[in-house]
């Protein structure tokens, strides 16, 4: 019986923040796949291995969850001004699809340090000690990232004392600016593309509830923890155990989607399970994390928990701390209120493995909120350089 012969296609296993996800050059992948479209998806499916019915990635690079299922291109920028384009691909566990619709925060730590590590950066740019400024074009979004990652020895400087609730080991800091984030990319451009701070969200079937829509980082559903029956102090098992709840969650996410122009029927959800992000919020309170550590009321502003492709995320996906900084920032939203409420450039938000500041600068243009950028530090880390294998036939 004829068998198909394993590809060899040169990839880096890197975690970024706390993601972590299979990088790829654009002129690694096969001829077929360098360009968007099936072949490219049926790949990095493949890569990752899903669709996988027993959700575990056994026969793949994934971890069977949304934070580990992930995969990214990079190559030389098209785009004046910036070092590379940064395309991101969100792989479904349990569905053959790859979700293109939005970026992952997290990973755009990862890029900015890959980007060196591939040979990507122009060599004159990169200091023998320092900091290299790498200007990312998020190719997903259409929006510019700047990372600014340690150089030592003129190699990209990984190991550091800088600690990420989430991540086991501390690591070298890098600063992210996302650049002008808001509208996420998304048709209309507006930063809460209902026009309202507040809406009053119907879920058929479920209820209505106060909800505060913005696409900044990536588009957001806020909704009030209190108004849904929960504490805002809850960790995964609490929530991913209940598929009652997890279905809930995604009627309203539904609702969210189509409220802000997402999408024009709720079957569509199916194939965009990226985006929107559904969170909620809540005032500060005392909580024990996912690792053990308490966390007390007076360290943080408020708490915030966010589902990601389905179910509740174990820290805090990076874009989603973006939407959180800059609805923070503006007077009113729920966000802001649970916060305390007022003007605000920067703020701290406990997640079920910890605390993380993000700072935004939000402003009130002809009547418009916009944010001209949001900032945090992450950390990212090769685990694994060399090739991945997948079988020929797979794509």
């Amino acid at each position: 019986m004829p068998h198909v012969p394993q590809v060899k296609i040169p990839a880096t296993y890197i975690r970024g923040g706390t993601s972590k996800g299979v990088f790829f050059r654009l002129q690694d992948l096969p001829e077929r796949c360098q360009v968007p479209g099936e072949a490219r998806d049926k790949l990095f499916m493949r890569v990752i291995g899903s669709p996988d019915p027993y959700s575990a990635h056994i026969d793949g690079m994934g971890g069977a969850t949304s934070s580990t299922s992930k995969c990214v291109i990079l190559s030389k920028s098209s785009q004046p001004g910036h070092d590379v384009d940064y395309l991101y691909g969100q792989v479904s566990i349990d569905k053959a699809f790859v979700d293109w619709s939005g970026n992952c925060g997290n990973l755009s730590t990862a890029a900015g340090a890959f980007a060196i590590h591939a040979g990507l950066v122009d060599p004159a740019r990169i200091p023998d000690n320092g900091t290299c400024v790498v200007r990312i074009w998020q190719a997903n979004i259409h929006k510019t990232i700047i990372a600014h990652v340690p150089v030592t020895s003129g190699q990209v400087q990984e190991t550091g004392d800088f600690e990420l609730d989430g991540v086991t080991f501390p690591a070298a800091e890098i600063v992210l600016e996302f650049l002008d984030p808001s509208d996420d990319g998304e048709e209309g451009g507006s930063m809460f593309p209902t026009g309202n701070l507040v809406d009053d969200l119907e879920v058929p079937g479920v209820g209505t509830f106060k909800a505060t829509m913005i696409s900044a980082g990536i588009p957001t559903v806020f909704v009030n923890a209190e108004d849904i029956g929960y504490q805002g102090t809850e960790l995964r098992e609490d929530i991913n155990s209940d598929p009652e709840q997890l279905a809930r969650f995604e009627q309203i996410r539904i609702a969210g989607a189509l409220r802000m122009g997402l999408i024009k029927t709720p079957e569509e959800a199916a194939t965009r399970q990226h985006t929107p992000k559904i969170a909620f919020v809540s005032p500060p309170k005392d909580y024990r994390t996912s690792s053990g550590k308490q966390v007390q009321a007076g360290d943080v502003d408020l708490l915030v928990r966010a589902l990601s492709m389905g179910k509740l995320h174990h820290a805090m996906m990076g874009t989603a701390a973006v939407a959180i900084g800059t609805a923070a920032a503006v007077p009113g939203t729920l966000v802001n209120l649970a916060a305390g409420g007022g003007e605000r450039t920067a703020v701290r938000f406990g997640h079920p493995s910890g605390t993380l500041r993000v700072g935004a600068e939000a402003k009130r243009v002809d009547g418009e909120w916009t944010v001209t950028k949001a900032i945090m530090s992450r950390s990212a880390r090769i685990l694994m350089e060399g090739w991945v294998r997948v079988p020929g036939d797979a794509f």
